[in-house]
This record gives structure tokens, sequence and C-alpha cells, in this order.
């Protein structure tokens, strides 16, 4: 998907900070960080949101979900807590609309968040 910014980051067609690429997964810092960890993890394949990729039940959900906590290790947040976050759809505050998870961590999440 040409269009998609993140296939375009996959491919390395649009440069990002990339910290971990694991199997089917690729991780990168957000440009707009709303922690001092905040990675976002793709899957390489094209896939809309989560529902998406939990629709398409090929184990990919399971890598991306591993890749998360490879990157959460990497990063140093693993042991003190870190938030692993998939926003589906507009309301929810989806901008891309290729999958991503957010990992955050590096201070005190509150909840309830937002």
């Amino acid at each position: 998907m040409s269009e998609c910014l993140f296939c375009r980051i996959v491919a390395k067609e649009v440069p990002a900070d990339i910290v971990l690429e694991a199997g089917r997964a690729l991780a990168f810092r957000d440009i707009n960080p709303q922690a001092p960890t905040h990675v976002l993890v793709v899957p390489k394949a094209h896939h809309e949101s989560a529902a998406a990729l939990a629709a398409a039940d090929d184990g990919l959900a399971d890598d991306l979900l591993k890749a998360c906590h490879a990157v959460a290790v990497q990063e140093g947040v693993a042991e003190t807590g870190y938030r692993i976050v998939f926003n589906t759809g507009e309301g929810a505050g989806q901008t891309v609309f290729h999958v991503h998870a957010h990992v955050l961590g590096g201070r005190d999440l509150t909840w309830p968040p937002g």
C-alpha cells in the first residue's frame, strides 16, 4: 500500500528511528512521544486495525505482542512496568490506518487513560 505511511516506513522509503526489527514486526520511536519510552510496533504486512489483525488469525498478533515485550526489555521498562495500547478506529484516536501498538513506559502511567 504505497500511500500508507507505516508501509512506507517498513519498506524503508520513509526514515524512522527503528529500534527493533524482529521477524514480521518493526518497531520505531513515535515522533510525538507521550512518555519517555514511546515506541510504535507494527506488523510488516498491512492490516488496517487491531480488529483486522485479529480477523487474519495467522499468529501475527502473537508476533506483534512478543515484539512489544522485546521493545520493553530493550528500552529498560519491562521491570518497572509498561503499557501497550492499540487504538482501533477514529473514535478511539487511530490516525494511521495500519495497525500499530504503542509501547509506553518510563513514567507513572495513570488510570483511567485519556
